[in-house]
């Protein structure tokens, strides 16, 4: 029985999750807990890929532990806890082409590539959806530059080292990119309070001439009333009348 499960390296915790998984095997948890952080350990704030090949028949079991996927070894290598969520807009980290090399040479078994180079394109297509640039580019513009050639010493010689100097460049580059996202981001939202308050405003604007439109009714009702007092006046003459015929 093959039971497979995704944990934190090294951390891996009892829970609902893992007792529905475990349960049904009839194994002890908490000794699969401690067999599974030990063999995770080096992988500690990944998350980790697990496999558990349990014996129904003894209650034993064995762990199989595989590379943890390209995005948490990527976030590991910059520095980062989570991608940009917002693809091509914001951008969280700048890569340089020798810490894709590395990431791709923990990956090549499990990466569907014809060849190494092949590999190293395919961690830039995470590169792409975590919002992270290489060398000052987007990944889809470093792609092409591997194409051209550009690389090919790194990649031929599976360079991993990223020099201080290189390293500080791409700090500074990157420092200028978060600046100008931040003030983006600013305007973006001045932009957008601005508009709602418009739109409060422009709804307010509205709902008064209904309000005043219902009053005027009421007050131009009012008038064929005062009308009918002086209606009255008329009757009232003739009476005067009818009192001094008498009188005469």
């Amino acid at each position: 029985m093959q039971i497979k499960l995704l944990v934190e390296g090294g951390s891996m915790q009892p829970g609902p999750v893992l007792a529905q998984k475990l349960g049904p095997a009839g194994i002890n948890i908490g000794k699969v807990i401690s067999s599974v952080n030990d063999a995770t350990k080096e992988f500690k704030g990944l998350k980790v890929p697990v496999e558990l090949d349990v014996d129904t028949a003894t209650k034993d079991f064995d762990v199989r532990v595989f590379s943890p996927p390209v995005s948490e070894l990527l976030k590991k290598e910059l520095g980062v806890d989570k991608g940009s969520g917002i693809q091509g807009k914001l951008q969280v980290a700048n890569a340089s082409i020798e810490q894709i090399i590395s990431i791709a040479k923990q990956k090549r078994q499990n990466l569907l590539a014809k060849d190494f180079k092949s590999a190293v394109k395919s961690v830039l297509g995470t590169c792409t959806s975590l919002g992270v640039l290489v060398e000052n580019k987007m990944p889809k513009d470093l792609a092409e530059d591997i194409d051209s050639g550009k690389f090919d010493e790194e990649i031929n010689s599976q360079k991993t080292d990223t020099s201080p100097e290189k390293r500080k460049k791409l700090d500074e580059y990157f420092k200028e990119v978060h600046n100008k996202q931040e003030k983006r981001i600013e305007l973006e939202k001045a932009a957008e309070e601005a508009e709602e308050a418009e739109a409060a405003a422009a709804a307010e604007g509205e709902a008064k001439p209904g309000a005043d439109a219902g009053a005027e009714p009421g007050k131009e009702a009012a008038k064929p009333v005062a009308a009918g007092k002086e209606a009255a006046k008329p009757g009232a003459g003739k009476a005067e009348g009818a009192s001094s015929e008498k009188k005469k």
